[in-house]
């Protein structure tokens, strides 16, 4: 019944904030026109159809406010306007009580509150859909003092968010079976994509253990600090990790106060992007202002704090080189070679011809190339080429969209950080001295290298390996050679039958010349 009541109540939402618009407009059943009609009556649509959009789902809960950030990064399936306004939502969810959060920590740990940490704000310092976050200070064994971050998962957020998939899903497939819109926007699809994504996030180890691959992966840049964490304390509903002192990047204002390079600022953050997506292929897929920080202590300033690693996205080496060829083909305004990639990658059909999409890519791109990110717009860039993939029927690639909605995160944050930052200029030389990198001899002789163990390990088994081979390339030799030795023997007998028949020849003609003479005489 309850369930009943949720999806009468989510069916009313889209109705009164005009959601029909975007997905229930070409209604094929006559009836659900009529329904649609009654249910929108009195209902006022002043407001944009993308803030009517966040609104409802901002009223809906937590689990749709995930759910509408999800759906903005699918900016091959949603118009512009709709696309910017979901990627505005945030997280505004009251914190839980304290008395939860602490018998949430003690039902992790087997222990007192008291016996794990020396003090423990009650007040959390963030909170979300997800979990919340409270300052403490570890008891440590040692006896030092070691300030921390005990982030809690929020009770009971498996069986909600359940409930919500489940009538999402149920959702979806009305509207995919009950409008030629809404079927174009692949409702199962996403849905089943923001399954994933939520029960990563449910998962703090998970997260935990993300961290701690991005702390190690960049520990020689120096540009970018990741706390560590504290794993004799870090279970699937409970994660404490070393606490983060730092100014929010959005306060432009107060790190410029405290003398951060604000240019310089933006700089590095390209140049972290580019580093964990192309040197990695593990990347922070969730840079929003809220999880990023900027150090002022004496030792690390300057440097970024990046937090809350529930979303990280990876790529396997023959995404980064097809990526890092095709980034560095659009700098260099190579778009020929960007057409050809396309074709040689499968994106699109083998029939497609290279002048023609060569030519609506250069279209799209040339009229953004050297202009500072304030005149230009990264999501109108991927829109355009979004349409332009669906002309040339581009397979849009699933493990791209979590890279896709963090390139746009780093556009939002140069532009609040320099709005004069060059993109293109700032990416290229990385782009191209890591193709260099890919391609060139130290690589190779740092694939020797990586591979030497396995060789020194095949170098005594390479006789033994050679005899089987041949082994099975004549797979019966003992076969083959009583086959030769009879196939000699044979030819021994007709050697031996042609002098035998010779000499006898011979020996009959002399025996025959023997007797002429004696019948002489």
């Amino acid at each position: 019944m309850t369930r009943l009541f949720r999806g009468v109540y989510i069916v009313w939402v889209a109705f009164r904030y005009g959601l029909d618009e975007l997905v229930l407009t070409s209604f094929q059943k006559p009836w659900l026109r009529v329904l649609a009609r009654l249910m929108s009556v009195g209902r006022r649509l002043d407001a944009p159809r993308g803030q009517r959009i966040r609104e409802a789902l901002e009223r809906l809960g937590p689990i749709f406010v995930k759910f509408g950030q999800v759906l903005s990064t699918r900016r091959d399936l949603l118009p512009l306007d709709i696309a910017d306004e979901l990627a505005r939502l945030q997280d505004q969810v009251p914190p839980f009580g304290s008395d939860v959060a602490i018998a949430s920590i003690e039902r992790a740990f087997g222990k007192k509150v008291d016996d794990v940490f020396e003090s423990f704000e009650r007040e959390p310092v963030a909170s979300a859909s997800i979990a919340q976050v409270h300052f403490g200070v570890l008891k440590d064994r040692q006896g030092r003092r070691r300030d921390v971050a005990v982030k809690v998962l929020r009770p009971g957020m498996l069986k909600v968010i359940e409930k919500d998939l489940s009538l999402m899903r149920l959702m979806a497939g009305w509207v995919d079976g009950l409008s030629s819109d809404g079927r174009r926007l692949k409702p199962r699809e996403v849905v089943a994509e923001f399954d994933k994504y939520l029960h990563d996030e449910l998962d703090l180890v998970r997260e935990a253990s993300s961290a701690a691959q991005l702390r190690r992966n960049m520990a020689g840049l120096d540009l970018v600090l990741i706390p560590e964490m504290i794993w004799d304390f870090c279970t699937t509903e409970v994660i404490v990790m070393e606490r983060m002192n730092g100014i929010p990047i959005s306060q432009v204002d107060r790190l410029r106060a405290a003398g951060v390079d604000i240019p310089k600022l933006a700089r590095d953050g390209v140049t972290i992007f580019f580093t964990q997506v192309f040197r990695d292929g593990f990347f922070h897929a969730d840079m929003h202002p809220g999880n990023i920080q900027v150090s002022v202590e004496p030792a690390t300033f300057g440097r970024y704090i990046s937090l809350d690693f529930g979303i990280v996205g990876t790529l396997t080496g023959s995404d980064k080189e097809y990526l890092a060829q095709n980034f560095t083909a659009f700098f260099r305004r190579d778009y020929k070679r960007v057409a050809e990639l396309h074709i040689e990658s499968g994106w699109v059909p083998a029939s497609t011809r290279v002048d023609e999409l060569e030519s609506a890519i250069r279209s799209v791109c040339e009229p953004y190339f050297d202009r500072p990110l304030k005149e230009i717009s990264l999501g109108l860039v991927l829109m355009r080429l979004f349409q332009t993939s669906r002309r040339f029927s581009v397979e849009i690639q699933p493990q791209l969209v979590l890279l896709q909605k963090t390139l746009l995160n780093i556009e939002g944050l140069g532009r609040q950080l320099d709005p004069e930052l060059d993109l293109w200029n700032t990416a290229k030389p990385f782009l191209e001295k890591w193709m260099i990198d890919q391609l060139g001899p130290a690589k190779l002789l740092q694939e020797l290298r990586n591979e030497a163990p396995q060789y020194a390990k095949l170098l005594p088994e390479l006789p033994r390996l050679l005899y089987e081979f041949l082994k099975l390339r004549k797979p019966q030799p003992d076969r083959l050679m009583a086959d030769l030795l009879a196939e000699q023997k044979r030819t021994n007998r007709l050697l031996q039958g042609v002098l035998y028949g010779g000499f006898g020849f011979v020996l009959g003609l002399l025996v025959m010349q023997l007797w002429t003479r004696l019948r002489i005489f």
